[in-house]
């Protein structure tokens, strides 16, 4: 009789640790689990932010954001107005007359501006009696606010260009500060993206002109 109360309490420890082990394998493998998940979560936010990155990088490779500061582009662009700016544009070409370029004004490097292309390298511009003419022949510009009230010949030299603002009495621009350097132009705007209402394409009409 003792022996069987014996094997009794002996069954009755091996079933009590039987869960108790069984226990401790589950909760092993649910922190092992837990680990691999916490780790796999953690590689997903390295992935994400790495690619953020070199999105960011390679966006402003391609292109600029600029704010257009005061009324010179006027009609064309407004105070206020946000333009996207294509730096890819002239890296396999140059600018060409009537497109909206930004670039390092060369007065001040560290301020960039946004006129209008009118004049190339061995272009003869003049701005006579408020009429624009480049190489003798008058250009049709019927995106300006006004005609020129000012006068002036300028030659465009080798890697050099003539730029003017829209709002033509109202800019600082070649006729003030003189030739721009090519190698000043950031790129071309493409795109009014900012506010919502103003989103527009940019139209670069092409100036036919006879050299």
């Amino acid at each position: 009789m003792e022996v069987s109360l014996e094997n009794l309490q002996q069954e009755e420890q091996a079933e009590i640790q039987e869960p108790v082990a069984a226990g401790q394998v589950i909760g092993e493998e649910v922190a092992e689990e837990e680990k691999i998940n916490w780790g796999r979560f953690a590689l997903d936010i390295f992935e994400t932010l790495l690619l953020a990155v070199i999105l960011f990088l390679a966006i402003n490779a391609m292109s600029a954001r600029v704010r257009v500061d005061g009324f010179s582009m006027r009609p064309t662009l407004e105070d206020g107005e946000f333009v996207l700016v294509s730096k890819m544009s002239y890296l396999f070409g140059a600018a060409q007359r009537g497109d909206i370029i930004v670039f390092h004004f060369p007065m001040n490097p560290e301020e960039e501006l946004i006129k209008r292309v009118i004049g190339l390298p061995g272009d003869h511009v003049s701005v006579q009696a408020g009429t624009v003419s480049v190489n003798g022949q008058v250009l049709n510009e019927p995106y300006i606010a006004a005609t020129p009230a000012y006068s002036g010949e300028w030659d465009v030299t080798n890697d050099q260009l003539f730029v003017l603002g829209d709002n033509r009495n109202n800019s600082n621009d070649s006729k003030d500060w003189g030739l721009l350097p090519a190698k000043n132009v950031v790129g071309k705007a493409v795109l009014i993206y900012w506010p919502p209402p103003f989103w527009d394409v940019i139209q670069h009409p092409k100036l036919i002109t006879a050299k």
